[in-house]
């Protein structure tokens, strides 16, 4: 039976949560993940913050330790067990307010517009006010709060925000933004830096796309339109 009041979550169970939530979205042919595959998304040093080095073992604990919960649920059948996350259902959220809090448990404290970014595999924002509609929501929830926005840091442009499934935080945290462009205009260095992630990514993608064209053109013996 789900409790009125969840208990405060580890470290470790809320970055099992997170990467639950991440793959069932980012590779949907391999969820639920078998504990192994677990391990290599808590153990991820990209897209993650802080970075953590753990084992099977601890994993296999913190999966108890939800299962308890309701938060994860054991799928049978198979010969290799995987898990999968309840949080829809056991937190009476919506899909959009779960991969927020999935980004959060994470990433970190985030403002809405790192948070729109960040949230795109998961869950496509249509803008900043969506967003922030969906923090505030779980911000005032009846049941207890999931959400908290963080005083605003010295100098920052935005307020982060940070989930609450591990306790209360603190904003003690030093600012990942910094004003940019002119006010009413501009982006955090947050996003910036997610942007240019996600720029990487794409470039090295067309990169191999064209590799492989060219490779295809050699085979086939099809000349290059511009004489290259």
């Amino acid at each position: 039976m789900t409790p009125a009041v969840l208990p405060v979550l580890s470290l470790l169970e809320t970055r099992v949560l997170g990467v639950l939530c991440e793959k069932q979205h980012t590779v949907p042919d391999t969820y639920p993940l078998s504990l192994s595959a677990l391990l290599a998304g808590c153990n991820q040093k990209t897209s993650r913050q802080p970075i953590i080095e753990t084992s099977e073992s601890e994993i296999a604990s913190a999966i108890d330790s939800l299962k308890g919960l309701a938060l994860v649920i054991e799928s049978t059948g198979s010969r290799v067990a995987r898990y999968a996350h309840n949080m829809e259902r056991v937190l009476r959220l919506p899909s959009p307010s779960v991969a927020l809090l999935a980004v959060l448990m994470l990433r970190g404290p985030q403002t809405a517009g790192e948070l729109r970014i960040n949230c795109d595999r998961l869950h496509r924002f249509a803008d900043l006010s969506a967003v922030q509609g969906f923090l505030e929501e779980m911000a005032a929830r009846s049941t207890g709060a999931l959400v908290a926005e963080l005083p605003r840091q010295p100098g920052a442009r935005e307020n982060r925000w940070t989930h609450l499934l591990g306790g209360a935080q603190t904003a003690d945290v030093a600012p990942t933004e910094a004003p940019v462009g002119s006010p009413g205009d501009y982006v955090t260095l947050g996003e910036v830096r997610a942007l240019k992630a996600n720029l990487a990514r794409l470039e090295a993608e067309v990169a191999v796309l064209r590799e492989s064209v060219k490779r295809l053109k050699d085979e086939l013996g099809i000349a290059d339109p511009d004489g290259a």
